[in-house]
């Protein structure tokens, strides 16, 4: 086991994907908030996840250069979840920090984070962004309503704008941890725990080099698994569907009945009659998608499955129990 460092360590987890031109950047930043925060040690903890690019080669070498410097490489790409729970399992830091490579989370504000939990009792501190300069409008417009629906749906509250960029203790690292599901969403997650945070807001910032990751659908899905993972309301809204087709095909059953009485039964309406068959059969199959989201979710569940793999390393990963009280 290595020691531990007399000053406090701040363990930076960050994730990439195709990284290898935005990575200097970020070590070059880094080293600037470590110099400008002297009461604390830093290491920082890359999560390649499954590259195509260089990204672990420039990882080998800026780690053979710089102690500070660790890295897990996945066998394949596992997706920014995993990346995220590996690092949160490798690192062994008093506090923890999760950050992109791309300096679209300022490492600056790491200071203003710290400052937050050290000296006004937050248990962690969370950064918004509080404009979507930069991104399209439609990108832009389906974020904010997903904000909007997640939070009339769930429990969990999770604030708009929000980034995956926060500086946590221990012991909400340790909590985060307890939590073993295989189909993640670390924003929910972070919701859930609970403990007391603070939002610091600051302005969307470009990427200082290469291009996004996150296709249309892939946000798509990703909010899907958001709402899946952290609210029934679906469930609940398929069987509003049922209950009020039912109502309605009462009162059409009726309706026919009593027209045929009165007037006879023309043969004239099948346009009609085939918008309400397709009506009907739409929203059936909408249901049944429903169903279907949270069976695949269980059925990933249950097949228990690594989250996971990592193929090269130069730090341990722990898995297993974490203490609640805020200890390793």
């Amino acid at each position: 086991m290595e020691p531990k460092p007399d000053k406090p360590l701040i363990s930076v987890v960050v994730p990439c994907f195709n990284e290898e031109q935005s990575i200097p950047y970020f070590i070059s930043e880094m080293s600037a908030v470590a110099l400008d925060m002297p009461g604390f040690e830093f290491e920082l903890l890359f999560i390649d996840d499954g590259s195509s690019d260089a990204t672990l080669s420039v990882l080998r070498k800026f780690s053979a250069e710089d102690s500070r410097v660790k890295y897990v490489s996945f066998s394949r790409n596992f997706g920014k979840e995993a990346a995220m729970l590996a690092g949160f399992e490798a690192a062994k830091g008093d506090f923890i920090a999760v950050m992109d490579a791309d300096l679209q989370d300022p490492p600056k504000l790491l200071k203003e984070m710290m400052n937050a939990i050290a000296e006004d009792g937050f248990d962690c501190a969370a950064a918004r962004r509080v404009t979507r300069r930069g991104e399209s409008p439609v990108r832009s417009f389906f974020a904010k309503n997903f904000y909007k629906i997640i939070n009339k749906v769930s429990k969990t509250e999770i604030v708009d704008g929000a980034r995956d960029f926060r500086l946590m203790t221990r012991q909400v690292m340790n909590a985060i941890l307890q939590l073993r599901e295989y189909n993640r969403f670390s924003k929910g997650i972070f919701g859930w725990v609970g403990f007391k945070t603070k939002w610091i807001e600051y302005e969307n910032m470009p990427r200082v080099a290469g291009s996004t990751k996150w296709s249309f659908w892939g946000l798509f899905s990703y909010a899907v698994d958001g709402i899946v993972g952290f609210s029934t309301a679906p469930l609940a809204l398929s069987s509003l569907f049922g209950a009020l087709f039912f109502i309605i095909s009462l009162i059409g059953i009726v309706f026919i009945v009593v027209r045929a009485v009165l007037f006879g039964d023309p043969v004239s309406g099948w346009p009609s009659m085939v918008c309400i068959i397709l009506l009907s059969g739409g929203i059936q199959l909408f249901c049944i998608s429903v169903l279907g989201e949270y069976l695949t979710k269980t059925y990933l569940e249950s097949k228990q499955r690594p989250i996971y793999i990592a193929k090269e390393s130069n730090v341990s990963i722990r898995k297993g129990d974490y203490r609640t009280d805020g200890k390793i």
